[in-house]
């Protein structure tokens, strides 16, 4: 079995056939290589039913090639150079407006894929981010099962949904889609690959047996998108039904729904993959970014870019766009591409403290990054509106508020709000799990006529609050705001500090107008 893991093997998976011999620079490259080897084999070898032991083989392989890439790359110190990197010329981002209308025949040719491989941990979630509420007693998935659905009544097509679930949330999303069997239809779920962690100090895997606690693995990013499809046979299977498109976004994101413009463009241009960028603002200045360098278009992260050179990467002069992750591509060519072997997307390293401390490291790739590969490939520069993710609590408010409606699962800005752009809106660290969230805000306030809000401390919202203007309420550390039922605040910035040892709570009525 140890062999399987070797490089030059020729039980290696044929997606690295033709690159898989790596000329290592350094004695210490060999050695780590050899040890992360011999490691892996053993990991494999702790499965004993021969059908999972295969497919645990071949993810360990995939692994095993990212991380001699890894290696290689590092031994050669192959940083971007800074001065090749050139924004995109004008026939490379195509902007919206010009787009022609589309032809619904050609939906009949589309799958939509959600990269929905995250939990909500960083909003205090414990399962499937998807599995969020987000609007009108609606989760992430019930909005895009409803927009497709609508998609295939109206326009009498078969657009099928694919779900790339990870180790993490597949079995939260099978349980969940079961209540869509009887839905006008078809999803499809696959997953993603599971990698070990390496410690950052021996550079070995952190898992002693394929089965070891679900700490010790990670998913390698929406960049596995590909080998996973391919390898999954959910490729094969899109091929043989006849589609030739595939949209991809995340799961999250709930302005990236199906665009016919952009697929007629697709077909029309005879590009093989189109990325969706739209204009930067200060808000996105860590957002992956296109250009090009050596005469290629590609993507470029922001943990790509060595520190000294940060500043200019979130210059907005510079970079004018960012990338919504909201992919279109085409699948005989990604067939092409993984049969050669060509996919190697960039490397990023995402280092991870453990909870007892240890320093670890994951080696993921973006899904983006894969523009290099494909034939005519370009950005397509879109509306604000199709990049609407859900990150933070902070955007929840946003998504719940009466800035929008919803229109068969798809979001809709109320016509009576008199600004293009949504509100800037910063709830501080009081507000960051959802439970939290939840219990602060007896109802979500009223915003269409907001601008700014900031909140931050111990600050609790009533009933029919309506905001205006700018808002700050500011609770300093010990005190605690109340802000009562049918409170109207309009540009109002209130600060509690405490003024009497025995004062530790405010209700807002002072500069509060209340509705009658």
């Amino acid at each position: 079995m140890s062999e399987s893991l070797m490089p030059k093997s020729d039980s290696f998976s044929a997606r690295v056939r033709g690159s898989s011999h790596i000329d290592f620079k350094t004695a210490t490259t060999g050695v780590a290589a050899k040890a992360m080897r011999n490691e892996l084999s053993n990991l494999v070898n702790t499965v004993k039913e021969p059908e999972t032991k295969k497919a645990f083989d071949t993810e360990m392989q995939s692994f095993f090639y990212l991380f001699t890439r890894y290696l290689s790359e590092r031994a050669k110190s192959q940083d971007l150079n800074w001065d090749h990197i050139k924004s995109p010329s004008e026939d490379k981002i195509v902007p919206y407006s010009k787009l022609p209308s589309g032809e619904t025949k050609n939906l009949n040719k589309l799958a939509v894929l959600k990269v929905n491989g995250g939990l909500g941990t960083s909003m205090g979630m414990t399962g499937a981010k998807s599995a969020l509420e987000v609007k009108d007693d609606m989760t992430f998935l019930d909005l895009t099962v409803r927009q497709i659905e609508h998609l295939n009544t109206t326009n009498r097509v078969d657009v099928p949904l694919i779900l790339m679930t990870s180790f993490n949330t597949h079995d939260d999303t099978l349980r969940i889609i079961k209540k869509y069997a009887n839905q006008q239809l078809r999803i499809t779920t696959f997953n993603q690959s599971r990698y070990p962690r390496i410690f950052k100090e021996t550079l070995l895997p952190c898992p002693k047996s394929a089965d070891d606690d679900k700490k010790n693995w990670y998913p390698p990013g929406h960049g596995d998108l590909y080998n996973a499809l391919y390898q999954s046979g959910v490729l094969d299977q899109l091929l043989a039904e006849g589609k030739e498109y595939l949209f991809a976004s995340n799961s999250d994101n709930l302005g990236a729904v199906v665009d016919d413009k952009i697929l007629q463009h697709m077909i029309d241009s005879r590009s093989e993959f189109i990325m969706e960028v739209t204009d930067k603002t200060k808000a996105d200045i860590k957002g992956g970014t296109l250009i090009e360098y050596d005469d290629t278009i590609r993507l470029l992260e922001v943990a790509q870019v060595a520190s000294e050179h940060i500043e200019d990467f979130k210059s907005i002069r510079k970079f004018k766009i960012f990338n919504t992750n909201n992919l279109w591509i085409n699948l005989k060519a990604l067939k092409r591409i993984m049969e050669l072997g060509e996919m190697e997307l960039d490397i990023i390293l995402n280092p991870k403290t453990t909870d007892d401390g240890q320093a670890v490291i994951q080696l993921e790739t973006a899904a983006g990054a894969a523009i290099k590969h494909f034939n005519n490939a370009h950005g397509v520069n879109v509306p604000r509106s199709r990049f609407l993710p859900v990150k933070s609590c902070s955007d929840l408010l946003l998504i719940k508020s009466d800035i929008y409606s919803l229109q068969h699962g798809q979001l809709v800005i109320n016509e009576q709000r008199m600004f293009e752009t949504t509100p800037v809106i910063k709830l501080g660290d009081h507000f960051k799990k959802i439970a939290q969230f939840q219990k602060r805000f007896k109802k979500i306030p009223k915003i269409l006529e907001l601008d700014h809000l900031t909140v931050t401390g111990d600050v609790y919202f009533g009933r029919n609050v309506t905001l205006r203007g700018t808002v700050i309420v500011v609770a300093n550390e010990g005190q605690r705001i109340d802000i009562p039922d049918g409170c109207i605040l309009e540009n109002s910035k209130f600060v509690w500090f405490r003024t009497s040892t025995s004062s530790h709570n405010l209700s807002i009525l002072q500069g509060c107008s209340l509705e009658t």
